[in-house]
């Protein structure tokens, strides 16, 4: 691994914790919305594995325990609460009758976006108030870190994949 210049070091040391104070700020515009959503209120948990469930169609729930790191009975009554309120479906999954793999309903999906386009709708007025070409080395460095992030995310589920009895790999 290559060294790196002390310099680089301490900007990317900076970039870290501003990051973090971004997220920490988005976090609460965040929680504002989730919570002033026109529908029910769901959970910050509740959220997250609608995401999930958004981002991969049809999702085995031991796939999504794995992804959110959580115990098998606190996501079955995850999905509980999200089933009664009408924004997710639990289905057989294809191939293994044994397995469950989850669906948002057309409902959950409007919810969804109607706590996206909130959030989108704050974040469009600070960055729109931003000079351009601020604007422009923003987009440069967010596209940048989505792709470290995805990177990561992607290594860490074919981890999960390749771990998972009777994967077999691609040809």
């Amino acid at each position: 691994m290559p060294t790196r210049h002390p310099t680089t070091r301490r900007f990317s040391r900076e970039a870290t914790r501003s990051a973090g104070d971004i997220v920490e700020h988005l976090d609460v515009m965040w929680e504002h919305a989730r919570e002033s959503a026109a529908l029910a209120p769901v959970s910050a948990s509740q959220l997250r594995l609608m995401y999930l469930v958004d981002r991969s169609e049809g999702i085995r729930m031991r796939t999504v325990c794995t992804r959110l790191s959580t115990a098998a009975p606190s996501v079955t009554r995850m999905c509980d609460r999200l089933q009664a309120t009408g924004f997710l479906e639990r289905l057989p999954c294809p191939g293994n009758g044994r397995e469950v793999t989850l669906r948002l309903t057309p409902e959950g999906r409007t919810h969804l976006q109607s706590i996206r386009d909130q959030r989108e709708d704050a974040l469009h007025h600070a960055i729109d108030a931003l000079p351009q070409p601020e604007r422009r080395a923003l987009a440069k460095g967010l596209a940048g870190l989505h792709a470290q992030l995805t990177a990561a995310a992607g290594a860490g589920a074919e981890a999960e994949e390749e771990s998972r009895p009777g994967f077999v790999p691609a040809a």
